[in-house]
Order: C-alpha cells, then sequence, then structure tokens
C-alpha cells in the first residue's frame, strides 16, 4: 500500500493537474457563459483536454526541487528559467503575462526580485505553480510560504506572492492534517492581514461556508470576489479566493470541488487547479476518479518542453521521498 505521504503527494500533483486540465475549456468565462453552451460542466468536454501550464510550471519546480534541494534559490530559479523557458522551443501556450513579462525582464538582464517587477505582478502564474513547495515542506507552512517567496521574487511581486504564499501554507498544511480548517488557517496566517489576498480568502471562505453546497455557492462567490472591470480574469488573489471558496463550499469533496471550480468562471483552470491541489493533499490520491488520473497522468509539455513526458506520480512520489531533507 501506499503511504500516507505519498498518496498525497500524488493526491496533490494530480490534483493541480485535472483542475488545470478540466477547467481550459471554460477559462476567462462568466458563469453565464459557461451555463449558455454547456449547462452545467460534469465532466472532461473533449478527448484531448490536458493539463496546460499550470501543471508544465508546477513540474518545473518540481524538477528544480529535486535537483538542488535545500540549495534552491531565486538565483538558481532565474537561471534555470532562462536556460530552459526562455528558449525558441517553448510555444509559451498558455503562459500569462507575468510569465512573458518576467521574461522579458530576465532577457534584458533584470535578476530577481527586479525581474518580477512589472505591470502583471499580482497575477495567479506563482498560485498555479507552488504545489511541489507545499509537498516537500509537509507540516511545514511557513517553510513552504518562504519557498513560494523564493520563486515569486523571479516572476511576480506583491499580491502575486502573497497569493502563491497562501497556496503553497495550505497545502503544506494539507499534506500533513486532516483538518479543512487548519488548511484554512495555514494559508490565512501566511500573509499580511491588512492583503487583498488575505480579505478575498476569508471572503470566500465565509461565503463557501454559508452555503448548503458548491453549487448553491458558484453564484455568490462569483458576485463576491470576481473583478469583473478588469477584462483579464488571471489576478492571483481573486484566483486563490474564489478557489478557497470553492473548498470551503465542497466541504472535502474532490469532485464538487474541481467542478464547481471549473463552473465558476474566471480564471477556471488555475481556480480548478489550487482546489484539486488542496482536496487532493488533504484527501489523498484515492478521491481523484482513476478515469481523470489517467488522462492526465504524464505532461505533455504543450508549453515548456523541458517537462514533456515527465509523469506526475513519479514526481510526486519523488518530491514526497524527498520532504524528509526539506523539514
Amino acid at each position: 500500500m501506499k503511504s500516507d505521504r505519498t498518496s498525497r503527494a500524488r493526491g496533490c500533483l494530480l490534483g493541480l493537474a485535472v483542475g488545470d486540465a478540466l477547467g481550459g475549456p471554460t477559462e476567462g468565462k462568466s458563469p453565464e457563459e459557461i451555463a449558455h453552451r454547456w449547462g452545467r460542466v460534469t465532466d472532461f468536454l473533449s478527448p484531448d483536454q490536458t493539463g496546460s501550464d499550470d501543471t508544465e510550471y508546477a513540474l518545473f519546480n518540481a524538477r528544480l526541487l529535486l535537483r538542488h534541494g535545500a540549495a534552491l534559490t531565486a538565483e538558481r530559479i532565474a537561471e534555470a528559467w532562462k536556460k530552459d523557458i526562455i528558449s525558441t522551443a517553448n510555444s509559451y501556450k498558455g503562459a500569462g503575462f507575468s510569465e512573458m513579462l518576467a521574461i522579458r525582464n530576465l532577457r534584458s538582464g533584470l535578476m530577481p526580485p527586479h525581474s518580477g517587477q512589472h505591470l502583471h505582478s499580482w497575477s495567479d502564474g506563482l498560485a498555479m505553480r507552488v504545489a511541489p513547495f507545499g509537498i516537500v515542506a509537509s507540516g511545514h507552512p511557513n517553510r513552504a510560504a518562504e519557498l513560494a517567496s523564493t520563486d515569486g521574487s523571479v516572476t511576480h511581486a506583491g499580491e502575486g506572492i502573497y497569493s502563491g504564499r497562501a497556496v503553497a501554507a495550505a497545502l503544506a498544511c494539507a499534506c500533513s492534517t486532516e483538518s479543512l480548517i487548519d488548511v484554512m488557517e495555514a494559508a490565512r496566517t501566511a500573509i499580511p492581514e491588512d492583503s487583498w489576498t488575505r480579505r478575498a480568502i476569508d471572503r470566500g471562505v465565509e461565503i463557501g461556508q454559508s452555503h448548503k453546497d458548491v453549487w448553491s455557492a458558484l453564484g455568490p462567490l462569483y458576485t463576491g470576489l470576481a473583478k469583473k472591470a478588469y477584462y483579464w480574469p488571471d489576478m492571483g488573489s481573486e484566483a486563490v479566493g474564489l478557489a478557497f471558496g470553492i473548498v470551503a463550499a465542497a466541504r472535502g469533496d474532490f469532485r464538487d470541488t474541481v467542478l464547481g471550480a471549473v463552473n465558476v468562471g474566471r480564471d477556471t483552470d488555475t481556480i480548478a487547479a489550487v482546489a484539486g491541489a488542496i482536496i487532493g493533499a488533504l484527501k489523498g490520491v484515492e478521491v481523484i476518479p482513476n478515469e481523470w488520473r489517467e488522462r492526465v497522468g504524464i505532461a505533455s509539455g504543450t508549453c515548456l518542453r523541458v517537462v514533456r513526458g515527465m509523469s506526475i506520480e513519479q514526481t510526486a512520489d519523488a518530491l514526497a521521498s524527498a520532504a524528509k531533507d526539506w523539514t
């Protein structure tokens, strides 16, 4: 039998990949647009849906953790970006503004934290890729949050880093507890009280807990948290607030969690990736349907060629094994 640590690590990475893949078609749409086109999305919509940039950037971080261990620094991450991401071999398909602007800065010679200081530094591009930090820092949310800050300084600043810290801390807690309340608290305490991300998480959890199920909570979550006046949907605080609200409303059910995130609107692939990673880590890989796990098990390398062919389960196992060296 798989150890509890291994099961949670697999649940974390596969939960992320499943949410990422399921949320792809609905990304950037409002709940009304989703309902008009598909009704309620309850499964994959096409045979070619698979993980995208959320999954692949997380796997890229996993490679760095497994290569450098505790010697991982922002400078080493930046050098890896310059070597393996800034390449004509990559299509950047699905990559967000935060990644593209950080690439521009790195190309111009800037290094972290200056490479992460740009007009889109508050995006959810960090929050989507911090799952490996939660796995290796299992049981140590503050350590996971610091790893997120180190990575985030390459591409993000301010609220973009706060949203990544919150998710990383939540995942480190989820990998070692059975209490969803503890997971929420780990996220809250990893970031400043007077921050947009903290307020969004608190508001999301409040809305989620006040509704009987995830489906009745989706409308109020969207109304209460989505910044509809801003065209682009990849704001870190918004996405993380919605993800935590859905986790609260779904009350630990993996299928309801990821499907609620897919149907809530805005940056649905990242919202579902974050929410799926949290419940996958909290409950273990066994709660993820086998057919979904098989669908996303091997990275396609659509965005980052360097991760093409990586097995998500094998990567999760390696991270779980390495966790003892980090804590």
